[in-house]
């Protein structure tokens, strides 16, 4: 039986960022990798529903109560909503995509589940507005991965240069999170991502890209480059498993530098621990695009894995008005 799917490498991108989050969500925020060992020689890491039983007496956050095996989280809801925002307006609108925000996360809004940080701060400001008076600016002083939960589908939907690409993610960023790292981290994985949409290896757009990783992130990411073998484990413990991107955004960079394929990607993520979730967005919508463009049947995205992502239909009906773009 055949189990792969050949896709477009930008439609991979986006479907590769929504199915790796949902993958992730069972284990979602338990800082425990010996337990996720323990749980992994038992069944598989991914696509499990969240139960309360593997956090018990382990480091972690059990914040997923309710949803089931192919549910999304909160970060998997932004990508989703950037991808149907573009569906329905052709381009990004400010302030309808605000609006949209508001509406989905806010009171009876459809969303059920966890609210962070910066959602949370972000509604405290859309909230009393009116839709004109939103300010072009109404994100928290947050580096948390809120940050980057939209930059695979504004990349994969981009047609201009890696410049404009660059200023409309950070227009986008300052939406959720007004906060340069934030800010930075998103244009390094989106010139990374529009890298290797271009026709790079994986590997050679992480490093030609660290140019637009400034400062400290920069400094991270060389070291994450230069670990010599796949140890997503190890990686965390050297960078950090939270929700900050000057932690995740290593971790994701040593992931992708050495996995083979999407699943070993996404797996790999998983057993790092802590905030999966937040880094599965961009690392799957790298591995995928990257598994198109470069590797064979096997390395791309798994079609039974395709099935359990339960909002399947709702992103691949967005993607069918996409057409028109270059999907």
């Amino acid at each position: 039986m055949d189990t792969t799917v050949k896709l477009t490498p930008r439609i991979a991108t986006v479907l590769g960022a929504l199915v790796a989050d949902s993958a992730a969500l069972g284990l979602h925020w338990l800082y425990d990798p010996e337990r996720i060992a323990q749980i992994e020689k038992k069944q598989n890491i991914a696509f499990l529903t969240p139960d309360l039983e593997n956090y018990a007496d382990a480091k972690g956050f059990f914040a997923h109560s309710g949803k089931t095996a192919g549910d999304s989280s909160g970060y998997g809801e932004i990508c989703l909503l950037m991808l149907k925002h573009y569906a329905a307006h052709g381009e990004f609108d400010r302030t309808a995509y605000q609006t949209e925000f508001r509406n989905l996360f806010g009171p009876g809004g459809a969303y059920r589940g966890y609210v962070d940080s910066p959602t949370r701060q972000t509604l405290l400001k859309l909230i009393p507005l009116a839709p004109e008076d939103y300010p072009e600016i109404s994100g928290a002083d947050d580096d948390q991965f809120a940050a980057l939960a939209s930059v695979a589908v504004v990349t994969a939907l981009h047609t201009g240069s890696t410049d404009s690409l660059l200023t409309k993610v950070e227009q986008i960023v300052r939406l959720t999170n007004d906060n340069a790292t934030a800010v930075t981290a998103a244009q390094y994985a989106a010139a990374v991502l529009a890298a290797v949409l271009d026709g790079k290896p994986v590997e050679q757009a992480l490093a030609q890209s660290l140019p637009y990783a400034k400062e400290e992130l920069g400094v991270l990411l060389e070291d994450a480059l230069a670990m010599d073998t796949l140890d997503s484990v190890r990686a965390a413990q050297r960078f950090g498993s939270a929700c900050h991107v000057l932690e995740g955004l290593p971790v994701i960079v040593h992931i992708l530098r050495h996995a083979t394929n999407y699943q070993q990607a996404v797996e790999a993520n998983i057993r790092a621990g802590g905030d999966s979730c937040g880094r599965a967005i961009m690392l799957g919508a790298i591995a995928a695009a990257g598994a198109e463009l470069h590797g064979d049947a096997t390395s791309t995205i798994p079609l039974l894995w395709l099935a359990k992502y339960r909002q399947f239909t709702r992103a691949a009906n967005a993607i069918a008005q996409l057409r028109q773009i270059a999907m």
